[in-house]
């Protein structure tokens, strides 16, 4: 099969790139041009647009910003696309919207499966994130070797939109353990503690999570790099508190996040790196939380 791939950002790019790295035939296609050059010495082909991208694969892989995108992408690919072609979306959208889109391709003849992503883009680089696919189960077992290509763990989560529920989840909880641990650690270097020791023992407690073992580090080191932005965790978030109203279940901690997130923004722009949130903190206290040997990127 030949697949295509729009969207070569931080985490459509690694996982093109795992693509090429397992020998898929992938051709590529980003509004930046440079972004596929990588993509092209690792062995695939550029398209000119999204159009001749669709018109010269057999299946077509998205990782777009935002459901707008997505939405715009789509509507110049479908024309294009070849009969009985699958649209596989990366990107994290909001379950109303994928199944708004999914009706949309199907009305052209093509099927859409979900297929969002977690872990983190050191992960997605590593081809090692986790793959939360939704749709029709004959349309993951065809396409699970080039999501086994980008991903170590890869889980069936159900029908189409069932990915989108439990990805916002994730992400809720990646946000809400965020600002804790910047409450953890600012508590820590408050007390007197020796910050790396005290990472260190956190990592090893209870209290231990994804986000400290990972985001922690680059908050130490001071480069809050991790790739993700502050409008991206809003917009997550904001799916989230629409999952509550709609389920039914306060979101408390959540909403609160929510807020602090909507601060960080203000004080730092939606560019800003998600990992930033805990600057606020640092710079209402005037203490910063750095300590020695910590990398300003993950691996």
């Amino acid at each position: 099969m030949k697949y295509g791939y729009i969207g070569l950002g931080n985490l459509g790019g690694h996982l093109a790139a795992s693509l090429l790295r397992e020998g898929f035939d992938v051709t590529v296609y980003d509004k930046s041009r440079a972004l596929g050059e990588r993509h092209e010495a690792m062995g695939g082909t550029w398209a000119n647009s999204p159009a001749d991208l669709a018109a010269s694969v057999d299946h077509v892989f998205t990782c777009l910003p935002s459901p707008a995108v997505s939405e715009a992408v789509l509507a110049q690919i479908l024309p294009a696309m070849k009969p009985g072609a699958h649209w596989i979306e990366n990107s994290t959208l909001g379950r109303d919207d994928i199944l708004r889109l999914g009706t949309l391709a199907a009305e052209s003849g093509v099927q859409l499966m979900e297929a969002p992503v977690t872990g983190g883009v050191h992960l997605a680089a590593q081809g090692n994130i986790t793959v939360l696919a939704g749709g029709d189960p004959a349309l993951f077992e065809l396409h699970r070797p080039a999501l086994e290509a980008m991903g170590n763990k890869i889980f069936h989560m159900g029908p189409l939109g069932s990915a989108a529920v439990i990805k916002v989840i994730t992400n809720m909880l990646a946000f809400i353990h965020l600002v804790a641990d910047g409450e953890a650690l600012m508590l820590a270097k408050r007390g007197g503690l020796d910050l790396k020791t005290a990472w260190e023992a956190i990592t090893a407690s209870s209290g231990s999570s994804f986000v400290h073992e990972t985001e922690g580090q680059l908050i130490l080191n001071g480069s809050y790099d991790i790739a993700f932005t502050m409008d991206l965790a809003l917009k997550d978030l904001g799916f989230a508190m629409g999952f509550g109203r709609e389920f039914g279940v306060p979101l408390d901690l959540a909403g609160l996040t929510a807020q602090t997130f909507v601060k960080g923004k203000a004080a730092y722009g939606g560019d800003a790196q998600s990992t930033q949130i805990v600057k606020l903190l640092e710079d209402v206290l005037q203490t910063d939380l750095r300590a020695e040997g910590f990398p300003s990127r993950l691996e």
